[in-house]
């Protein structure tokens, strides 16, 4: 929100109040209490007034220090809140209580007249928290808490969730606030008050509900942020590094999970509004099958229910009159199967008059079952703070894996009212954004039980801070334009930059039909994503409705990707263990490049793996390649960067480079994403330094490369049976035949 009419002035009917000065603080047990008026102290006559700010410092973990600014303390505690992790482990204070340290990160509080708290690592000032940034600020009989951390010369915002406009932040206001608005706005389904910058640290607002930022807006050389109450908390997490800040960051909102292996491959769903049956399905699936196109997932969207019926969790009896026989035919063919789901229960559902009796469902402040008609005539929500409700809803859908269903596309749960009361007496405020946290969490912990550590994944479209421990998140409804592709892109790279690990698009567009060839350029990126479906809304989006070319296009990234298997499942489990997302803007990965800070047309898939997407009909295509010698993966042409290239490629070509001193793992399987990787594995060399030590896990395998000058070496431990070594050049692979290889002459 806006409080200032420009430098000098407040926006109309604003007060505005500002810590001045240190009065007093108290230092202990980790932890600094500041009291700081918010007027000069001039006699015992100003000691009189208020307001005073409470200002705490804390940390709940090495590099990571907490701030909570409060006005009035004496309000009831809100719910929810996030959960967060600590470390067992005490923050350091100096001996005059004026700073506290946490790792390498320290907070220093300015001694004498004037407010100033400096955020200091290794030497450097990385923000600040200045004059009249801090402050309560009352508007229109509203009570907000904010601060403001000065933003330096050259330093770039990213985050905030998953955005579709701009990747770097500087100059947008941004509302978290989840919305149900399509990727062409600056609304979003995936909210997440924490930004990054490319500064060293990156900050994260402990408030579920809304928050508002106006990041380098406002005030151009600050981030500010905003909450409506008495009292703001907020974390800063020193990295140096961005990765190291993602890493730091999910130890702190949770890791995402690690999705099981068969996610990885292709996915093809029913469409929306398309009319479908088993007949249907039977022929898509044989279509593939006839084409030689590999298929790992079937997903039924909506009307695998009646309508009206939205959620019932029962099949369509006129549609599906056999699902359990139909579910046994498709898994026989080695299918994974996936239904449409959303946290809604339309009132002619007989699941309506059961939410009813037993109290599953939010309530207006009468006591009346709150419902409305958009989406689903007479609709209501499933309150899932009642552990009862979660239980009830847990137990339709285990009814569904039990028939053979593997997983559940977890659609909406942005459109949550605020006019409502829920079980646990949760504010609904606060709740908003973090329902769909619950939501998620109830379908994936449903999903563990019963298939597993390891067997669970969602494809969710709502989210907000934490929910990244409930893979996958997809982004929701584009439109089957270029525009919208590039819109698409830069909100998957814009969720990776908030922590997300995993993320998935509509191949094609979801609003409208493509044509075939955006359609085919777009296979390329999907197929080159985290994750990969093939869906639409009122469209099928089977390659051969297009044309035969869409078909060849199809089977050939398909069936890349499935041989890059071992190279994706090593960037899933960095995912997992690291918080470093599988698909990475350029500026995550680069960060010391500054070409790189706005590149959002291009990204890096894994460590390896540069990927520029075509978004065009004539296949022209310009993107940045950093320093180093890469190789064309397709041609094996090299490129010095650092330098720009435009290129046109043909439609079963996409700019796929591989970064220097890179031993890429191929797999032996083209026609699945869950094979014994190490099995006939070939190693792929890709510009090898003199002196070049890398190590590379396949499976239950690792491989250890070193470069000698013109020989290379490498060491298997647990060697495979059957395990290949090659060049880019085209020439045949090299077979090892035990734990050991030793190349001589090499280039």
């Amino acid at each position: 929100m806006k409080f200032s009419n420009g430098y000098w002035l407040l926006r109309e009917g604003v007060q505005a109040a500002h810590p001045v000065e240190v009065y007093d603080l108290t230092a202990g047990d980790g932890r600094i209490v500041v009291h700081a008026p918010t007027h000069r102290i001039r006699h015992r006559g100003d000691l009189l007034k208020g307001p005073v700010a409470t200002v705490g410092f804390s940390s709940p973990m090495p590099d990571v220090i907490g701030v909570s600014v409060t006005h009035f303390e004496g309000g009831l505690p809100q719910e929810p809140r996030f959960e967060l992790s600590a470390v067992d482990e005490e923050a350091k204070i100096s001996e005059d209580g004026h700073t506290l340290t946490a790792g390498a990160l320290s907070v220093r509080l300015h001694r004498g007249e004037g407010w100033k708290v400096d955020f200091v690592a290794d030497g450097k000032t990385l923000t600040t928290s200045g004059a009249k940034g801090m402050g309560f600020m009352s508007l229109d009989g509203k009570h907000h808490v904010r601060d403001q951390l000065d933003l330096g010369v050259g330093a770039q915002v990213y985050g905030l969730g998953e955005r579709f406009g701009p990747l770097v932040r500087n100059g947008q206001v941004v509302d978290i606030w989840n919305a149900d608005a399509g990727t062409s706005s600056e609304q979003a389904y995936k909210n997440v008050p924490f930004y990054l910058t490319n500064a060293g640290y990156g900050v994260f607002v402990n408030h579920p509900g809304h928050v508002s930022f106006e990041v380098a807006s406002e005030a151009v050389s600050r981030v500010q942020f905003s909450v409506e109450g008495q009292s703001l908390e907020y974390f800063v997490i020193y990295g140096p590094s961005p990765k190291e800040i993602l890493r730091k960051y999910t130890a702190l909102t949770g890791k995402p999970a690690l999705p099981p292996a068969w996610s990885f491959g292709l996915w093809l769903s029913t469409s929306f509004t398309t009319s479908y049956d088993e007949e249907t399905v039977s022929g898509f699936v044989d279509g593939m099958i006839e084409r030689d196109l590999p298929l790992s997932v079937f997903h039924f969207d909506c009307f695998w229910m009646r309508e009206f019926n939205w959620c019932d969790f029962e099949w369509d009896p006129r549609m599906f009159p056999d699902p359990v026989g139909m579910l046994e035919r498709l898994k026989a063919r080695d299918l994974r199967i996936s239904v449409w789901i959303n946290p809604y229960v339309a009132q002619r559902s007989p699941l309506f008059a059961e939410g009813v009796a037993g109290g599953y469902l939010l309530r207006k402040p009468n006591g009346d079952v709150w419902q409305w008609d958009l989406w689903q005539p007479g609709m209501a929500l499933v309150d899932f703070t009642n552990p009862a409700a979660r239980e009830w809803y847990a137990g339709k859908l285990a009814a569904l894996l039990e028939q053979g269903v593997d997983c559940f596309k977890t659609d909406f749960g942005e459109r949550v009212p605020t006019d409502v009361v829920y079980f646990d007496g949760s504010d609904p405020e606060r709740m908003h954004n973090y329902y769909t946290y619950l939501y998620n969490q109830t379908v994936f912990e449903v999903l563990k039980e019963h298939r597993g550590e390891g067997e669970a994944v969602v494809f969710a479209r709502s989210a907000t801070a934490g929910s990244q421990q409930f893979p996958v998140h997809w982004g929701g409804d584009c439109e089957s334009t270029y525009e919208s592709m590039a819109e698409s892109l830069r909100g998957g790279l814009s969720l990776g930059l908030s922590g997300f690990g995993y993320w998935s698009h509509d191949i094609g567009g979801f609003e409208g039909t493509p044509d075939p060839a955006l359609f085919k350029r777009w296979i390329a990126f999907g197929m080159l994503s985290s994750h990969s479906r093939l869906h639409g809304s009122s469209s099928y989006r089977v390659p051969w409705l297009f044309d035969e070319e869409a078909v060849d296009v199809l089977r050939v990234f398909s069936k890349l990707k499935a041989r890059l298997m071992p190279y994706l499942w090593h960037a899933a489990t960095q995912a997992s263990t690291d918080g470093t997302p599988m698909m990475r803007a350029m500026a995550l990965e680069f960060p010391s490049d500054p070409a790189c800070a706005h590149l959002e047309r291009q990204y890096m898939l894994g460590d390896s793996l540069l990927v520029a997407p075509v978004f065009s009909d004539d296949g022209e295509v310009t993107y940045y390649v950093p320093d180093g010698v890469w190789t064309d993966f397709f041609t094996g042409d090299e490129i010095q960067g650092p330098r720009w290239v435009t290129t046109v490629c043909d439609m079963l070509t996409v700019p796929l480079l591989v970064r220097p001193n890179t031993v890429l793992p191929l797999g032996a399987v083209d026609d699945r994403p869950d094979y014994d990787y190490a099995d006939g594995v070939t190693l792929g060399l890709y510009r090898l330094d003199d002196g070049a030590r890398i190590t590379t896990t396949v499976g239950g395998s690792t491989f250890h490369t070193r470069r000698e000058g013109d020989s290379v070496h490498i060491d298997a431990e647990s060697a495979p049976g059957d395990w290949k070594v090659a060049f880019p050049e085209g020439e045949d692979p090299i077979v090892a035949t035990g734990s050991t290889l030793t190349i001589e002459g090499v280039q």
